[in-house]
């Protein structure tokens, strides 16, 4: 089972490093969005090495960054193969851990954290040497850190929803509005969605029990943690047919493995481990002071997704014009766009740049700087962020380009062969243009 959990970790790695490496020339390389460079040059200039802790302090050159992901890559390629999984690891979490201290706004979802941390964990978990044998039981305080890590991630998702204030997760009406704003539906959310109002109450309750539950049974015995990784591994397969969630899903269905594995030998002096990252792991989860020092390095986190329910749905739709009268929309693969457009399937790899766009509809445009970036480099027709659209309407760059805002819902299923209905809210940015310097300015 040890060797299965590698496999099955090293791939889930290489989607994740593989996902945003494909991305990574629009988003952030020296012509994308937020050019990584000059988000470590801004961030140098007030911070330290221990302050920001990233092997770019050495080059953070589009070069260096190639070579991380790399590195990080086949670090999980590695880890199938059963080479040297232990340094394997280490690598993952040196390589990854560097590129998410400066990865922003692109690179810092709750499971990129995770993939760190989960690196970290399994170095202690992986059998040392260059081929190992896996058949050997790891020590027990190695593997009670993995049990630990699968428990937290779930259950600090149920208790964040339930501390959090929020009245629909209290009422268990929060699922009411989750298939339809959650950030990129799948035409199984379409569906579930039409439920019944009881139906979504129910699971809503179901959900408390996965992730409140479920998870403590992982340090009973052998048969409270099997049942306790075959529940976490169904509430993952059920998030991942309900919807698009990159590769948390996949990487948190993996991390119930270890559950399987019972632990070996006993030795006092490595209880200190499990001991250490429990206590690390509850001070960073209730924001204790004295473990702010360890929370720059990302590898002991807290987490927990939705835990205010978003009742309403916006869209940023982007639009470019020749003549300021006649506007063509740029079409995002996976994010809603055209009413008629149905959802699908995209996880475990993750469009960036979609789920932004989701979390700049949740603010204005001057929160999102990125946003204004963006529109920049389509009015230069930058070819590499063109290619994170699904269209681009023009054979050139477009004059002018505008951003509005519009409010989305499930279409009835009455209305066939539209998914969405939508209703304009306004301007999201301003309409804007170049100047002859090849600078953003307002076209109004």
């Amino acid at each position: 089972m040890r060797r299965l959990f590698f496999i099955c970790f090293g791939l889930t790695a290489m989607v994740a490093v593989g996902s945003y490496w494909w991305q990574f020339p629009g988003l952030g390389g020296v012509d994308g969005i937020a050019p990584m460079a000059q988000v470590f040059e801004a961030l140098s200039r007030r911070n330290t090495i221990f302050e920001l802790p990233t092997l770019l302090w050495f080059s953070s050159s589009d070069v260096m960054i190639h070579a991380l992901l790399a590195l990080a890559f086949f670090s999980g390629v590695a880890m199938v193969i059963g080479l040297a999984p232990r340094a394997a690891c280490v690598t993952l979490w040196l390589c990854w851990g560097s590129l998410v201290q400066v990865g922003q706004p692109f690179l810092s979802f709750q499971w990129d954290i995770l993939l760190i941390e989960s690196a970290f964990c399994a170095a202690w978990f992986a059998p040392p040497g260059l081929k190992p044998r896996f058949d050997d039981e790891p020590p027990r305080a190695f593997a009670f850190v993995m049990y630990a890590l699968a428990c937290k991630v779930t259950l600090q998702s149920g208790i964040v929803k339930l501390t959090s204030g929020d009245p629909s997760w209290r009422d268990f009406t929060a699922l009411t509005y989750h298939w339809w704003t959650q950030p990129l539906p799948t035409w199984s959310s379409f569906v579930i969605a039409e439920l019944p109002r009881f139906v979504q109450k129910a699971m809503c309750v179901a959900m408390f029990a996965f992730e409140l539950v479920i998870p403590l049974l992982a340090f009973g015995p052998r048969r409270l943690r099997v049942i306790s990784a075959l529940g976490l591994m169904g509430l993952q397969v059920a998030l991942f047919v309900a919807g698009n969630y990159s590769y948390y899903n996949l990487l948190t269905f993996v991390l119930a493995l270890p559950l399987l594995v019972d632990g070996g030998p006993r030795s006092r002096w490595r209880w200190a481990l499990p001991a250490a990252y429990a206590l690390i792991s509850i001070g960073v989860f209730t924001r204790a002071p004295w473990v702010n020092p360890l929370r720059r390095f990302d590898t002991i986190n807290a987490y927990g997704a939705f835990a205010w329910m978003t009742k309403n749905r916006a869209e940023i739709i982007v639009e470019g014009s020749n003549d300021g009268s006649t506007w063509l929309a740029y079409e995002l693969p996976w994010k809603p766009g055209a009413v008629t457009r149905r959802p699908t399937f995209v996880a475990p790899w993750q469009p960036r740049l979609d789920w932004q766009m989701w979390f700049a509809s949740l603010g204005q445009c001057g929160n999102n700087p990125w946003i204004l970036s963006m529109q920049q480099k389509v009015l230069l027709g930058e070819p590499t962020v063109l290619s994170l659209f699904e269209t681009s309407p023009f054979a050139t760059a477009p004059k002018f380009l505008r951003t509005r805002s519009f409010e989305y819902r499930f279409a009835p299923l009455s209305e066939k062969g539209v998914w969405w209905t939508r209703t304009e809210v306004g301007p999201y940015c301003p309409a804007l243009r170049l100047d002859e310097n090849g600078r953003l300015m307002r076209a109004d």
